[in-house]
């Protein structure tokens, strides 16, 4: 018999969905997660990052192995809330659907996460091992939080690792990496009539971004199961008015990579096209401030067969092994781990995260409470 409620367990995601933490306010979600594990005797402790932006660290048992068990705070902005159905920041039940920001990315995959630690612990469980929290602020920009995970140490003795983000009834093992990086082009002002008095910013950034495409959208540079490597500029500007020859420029891409053409190989890269145009008079320099490396871990790792067994009790639909599209916060958390770490991705939810009116399955949500419990205890017993 279960120690939550449906009802309690609603409830949960319910409160989560209403703490406004938009990119932001991660400290409000962690407090309100630190005094409901105490109410239930389960030691939190809240990690500052800065000002109102903080992590928050469980655990339940003691001794190995270790099996960390991840998920993050933030949400993005709900954007036009005429635009939603219902209140974005009140859970809305609908022909068994729920509606909220951040139903589906993932306060539906946390909350399951705490209410599986809340029911093991009522149990006396685990018997063997320790099940740690690492609940992460900022992953939505920067995965911030998960960084500060791996600096301290909190990775180092982890023997297992699940990622809650949403995947439905679908286990992933490998993500690509992701790099925003913002080139920025100097030069001289001058009247459009005299452009010999100036240097025009635009047109050195301009052609390196054409040879960036041409370089990195090679249909060659891709991974059988992650897929291509993606190179996009999203963001350009330059110049004050019409007739004047523009002194600066700017301009931002977003890159996915690859294990075989990684953050590192697309930086030199960038590195060799920026020094053939500088060495030609431009001043083009860049700062990739997101740097977040792809992911590949063994799909037969320890993990993913149990998941799967056990997720096909509650779908009729084929349970897929296979690489996700977005970044977690799995890029920090397994590095310098082996790529045979039992590992995963999985949690209550759709292809809604960032959507308006995004959405859970509320029996998925209620179902991944029992799938959790079952496979963190699975694993600690069955691991040596």
């Amino acid at each position: 018999m279960k120690f939550f409620t449906e009802e309690q367990s609603l409830d949960v995601l319910k409160d989560l969905v209403a703490i406004k933490s938009d990119n932001d306010n991660e400290l409000k979600v962690a407090s309100y997660l630190k005094d409901l594990l105490a109410k239930y005797d389960i030691e939190s402790e809240i990690k500052i990052i800065r000002d109102n932006r903080a992590n928050l660290v469980a655990e339940i048992g003691h001794g190995k192995p270790v099996l960390g068990i991840s998920g993050h705070m933030d949400v993005v902005a709900a954007g036009n809330l005429d635009d939603w159905n219902s209140d974005p920041y009140q859970l809305t039940e609908k022909d068994g659907q729920l509606y909220g920001r951040g139903a589906t990315d993932m306060k539906s995959g946390l909350a399951a996460l705490i209410i599986t630690m809340i029911e093991l612990h009522h149990q006396g469980l685990p018997q063997k091992g320790t099940i740690r929290l690492m609940a992460t602020m900022g992953e939505e920009v920067g995965e911030e939080g998960s960084g500060y995970f791996l600096k301290d140490g909190s990775m180092d003795d982890v023997d297992g690792l699940v990622i809650g983000e949403p995947s439905g009834y679908n286990i992933g093992y490998a993500e690509k990496g992701s790099m925003d990086i913002k080139f920025t082009s100097k030069g001289k002002a001058s009247h459009s009539s005299m452009p010999e008095k100036g240097f025009n910013a635009i047109d050195p950034l301009m052609n390196l971004l054409i040879d960036a495409n041409k370089t990195f959208r090679d249909e060659n540079i891709k991974h059988d199961s992650i897929g291509p490597l993606i190179f996009n500029t999203t963001l350009i500007n330059g110049g004050t008015q019409v007739n004047s020859i523009p002194d600066h420029a700017e301009a931002e891409i977003n890159a996915r990579t690859i294990p075989e053409y990684d953050n590192q190989k697309v930086i030199d890269v960038l590195n060799d096209l920026i020094k053939k145009y500088n060495d030609q008079g431009a001043k083009i320099s860049f700062d990739a401030y997101m740097n977040e490396f792809p992911v590949l871990m063994d799909p037969k790792n320890a993990l993913v067969a149990p998941m799967k067994k056990l997720m096909e009790q509650y779908t009729n639909e084929e349970v897929h092994v296979t690489p996700i599209s977005a970044v977690t916060d799995a890029s920090n958390l397994v590095q310098k781990k082996p790529s045979d770490l039992p590992f995963l991705i999985a949690g209550p939810g759709n292809d809604t995260p960032h959507q308006i009116n995004e959405h859970v399955d509320k029996q998925m949500y209620l179902n991944f409470i029992d799938i959790y419990e079952k496979l963190f205890i699975d694993f600690l017993d069955n691991t040596k």
